[in-house]
């Protein structure tokens, strides 16, 4: 089979070649013979289409010869070896270059001679007629070479694309130049009354967005590709459904900033998601990120295999750090998070890491071998209703595993605390808890050398708990839609934006301080099921089940008296962190009644710190 291959390859090889030469061949003769027609063109004119005896021969000889010194310079241009694509710019430069140089050439040899074979205008009509033969040549070649790369009619579905800017251009021609490729595009929309009427590769733009549907039952087209890199989602809203209107697909193409790594391709199309149509803007491109402090560097990850933790991970493994560390649990999401960062889990490898929060000693082993620099920590119990009854859990998880976790950091440079808007005036078991932990990584700043500090964002749309998740399996299992209240609102965040923020902490995050983002206006989620219920099959009723106990009606972002203060910049708050010592939470019982263990949490968000100096953090190991 490996030889079967080889001989293939040098057979493809080798088929190139002849095409190659076949071409070079094929455009010499003919620029041979435009030089030598328009020298004759040239000459004939000039005697008002009344040669004298022998002039065509003349004219042609002459010809052959400026063809000669046009060839010799191209060679030494290199313009027959591939130099230039065909048919761009670059080549249209480089043939009226060489060109004008012969034209040149044949002028001077002419000027001194008083029996001139030919008049003296002729290389200048005859040079500016074979260039123009010449370019038309490859006009024609490039033309017929472009119709054959289109996708075959038969086989792919035909298209409008809107959005006619750089992103729009780029997919067209992407489209235009695969032969194998499954969208054709019969035409394009733009609301750039400029743009009416352009036409690129032979595709018009037919009008603006009030012509969706017109244009879709005319074209035949049977989808449309909004190709807008950086639109508002009133606007994707209002083309989807005019193209579902004309009983057309509707696709999309995905933010600018998903494409800087690579060229727009027809691959990159994909269907419309919940965040293309939230109604608020995705600030994440506009804060700047160096992850360069990441790399070379030790990093641990807690809660490795949630959504949050293996975003993180896949993030941080660009920067090249010295060593990645996972840390979770859950040993099946760390089966998953390997599979998906190297493409295969034997569970074999330094990197991962199984261990609980719980497990004092244990995390304290692991720090204390391992030497991790940066610590993101993003392990905690996150289900509000589950910790509204089990508040115990939510003390042992989220307040004592983060604290196992910082009585371990002396040497370590960052500590990055994720935390929730439900921290801002908390009034659940969940905003409790990561209050506390917010409080005592505060704590840990005011002791320790290193930068310690907290990160506060809303709802992740694609994390597992996400209310996104939630509707999309009740559309699956065909059952209503649950919203609890008409009126309820959430911050939503894409997950790329979460651990955007999250790195952007590690940068310019200080000392004992949270960082919130400014996540536009929050979402009405009656909003966002009905845009689901809407993109389903068949249809999807919504019912409404009341808050449950610990839920707000509207999240806030900051809690009463913090100040908003964007020093660095203008989307990211930098709120000041009252430390709490670690004494305090060391008196929680987990097993008392759950109304007792809510209100001693509670107490903790408000109580102030009174300082204790009693081991790393002021806390005696066997009070936990």
């Amino acid at each position: 089979m490996p030889q079967d291959t080889e001989t293939t390859q040098s057979a493809d090889r080798q088929a190139r070649r002849a095409r190659a030469r076949q071409r070079t061949v094929g455009f010499l003769a003919t620029d041979t013979t435009a030089w030598v027609g328009g020298f004759v063109a040239a000459a004939w004119t000039r005697f008002e289409f009344q040669l004298p005896p022998g002039q065509v021969g003349r004219a042609a000889a002459v010809g052959v010869v400026a063809a000669v010194v046009h060839v010799a310079v191209a060679a030494l241009r290199r313009l027959y070896s591939g130099r230039h694509p065909l048919g761009s710019l670059q080549e249209v430069q480089g043939v009226a270059g060489t060109a004008i140089t012969t034209a040149g050439i044949a002028l001077l040899a002419l000027l001194p001679s008083g029996e001139r074979p030919v008049p003296a205008s002729t290389p200048l009509v005859g040079g500016a007629l074979a260039l123009l033969f010449m370019l038309g040549a490859r006009f024609a070649y490039r033309h017929r070479r472009d119709l054959a790369m289109r996708p075959d009619v038969r086989s792919s579905t035909p298209v409008l694309l809107f959005g006619m800017g750089d992103a729009g251009q780029g997919l067209l021609r992407a489209m235009l130049s695969d032969p194998r490729g499954r969208y054709l595009p019969v035409g394009a929309l733009d609301d750039d009354p400029d743009k009416r009427d352009l036409r690129i590769g032979g595709v018009r733009v037919l009008g603006g967005r009030h012509e969706v549907t017109e244009s879709a039952r005319r074209t035949g087209a049977t989808a449309v590709i909004f190709s807008v890199a950086n639109a508002d989602a009133a606007l994707i809203r209002q083309i989807r459904e005019a193209t579902l209107e004309a009983g057309a697909v509707f696709k999309v193409l995905p933010p600018v900033r998903d494409l800087v790594d690579h060229r727009i391709t027809v691959t990159d199309v994909r269907d419309v998601q919940v965040s293309d149509l939230l109604g608020r803007r995705q600030v994440v491109g506009d804060l700047p990120l160096s992850t360069n402090s990441l790399t070379g560097r030790r990093i641990l990850v807690t809660g490795a295999g949630g959504s949050i933790g293996s975003e993180l991970c896949r993030q941080v493994m660009k920067a090249n750090p010295g060593e990645l560390m996972m840390l979770d649990r859950d040993e099946s999401a760390l089966h998953s998070l390997q599979m998906s960062l190297s493409g295969r889990a034997m569970l074999d490898g330094p990197e991962l890491i199984l261990a609980d929060l719980r497990d004092d000693e244990g995390i304290r082993q692991i720090i204390r071998q391992r030497r991790p620099e940066i610590i993101f920590h993003a392990a905690a119990l996150k289900h509000l209703t589950l910790l509204q009854r089990h508040p115990g859990e939510a003390i042992k998880t989220n307040v004592w595993g983060t604290l196992s976790v910082l009585d371990a950091c002396q040497d370590v440079a960052k500590f990055v605390n994720i935390s929730t808007d439900k921290a801002a005036d908390p009034i659940s078991v969940l905003g409790y808890s990561k209050r506390i932990t917010e409080r005592l990584t505060a704590h840990a700043a005011s002791r320790f050398p290193g930068t310690f500090l907290s990160v506060r964002f809303g709802n992740v749309l694609s994390s597992r708990g996400s209310v996104v998740t939630a509707f999309q399996r009740q559309i699956e299992t065909g059952m209503p839609l649950t919203v609890t209240h008409p009126e309820v609102t959430r911050y939503l965040m894409t997950l790329q934006e979460a651990v955007h923020l999250v790195l952007q902490a590690a940068e310019i995050g200080r000392d004992g301080e949270a960082l919130v983002l400014d996540m536009g206006d929050p979402v009405r989620i009656i909003d966002l099921a009905r845009q689901m219920a809407d993109q389903a099959s068949s249809s999807v009723p919504i019912v409404y089940t009341g808050l449950r106990p610990g839920e707000k009606l509207h999240e806030d972002l900051l809690g009463t008296g913090e100040i908003d203060a964007r020093p660095l910049h203008p989307l990211v708050s930098h709120v000041a962190v009252p430390a709490l010592d670690p004494m305090e939470v060391s008196g929680l019982d987990p097993y008392e009644d759950v109304a007792k263990v809510v209100e001693h949490l509670a107490l903790l968000c408000t109580q102030p710190s009174h300082p204790v100096v009693d081991g790393p953090l002021g806390v005696p190991l066997q009070s936990r």
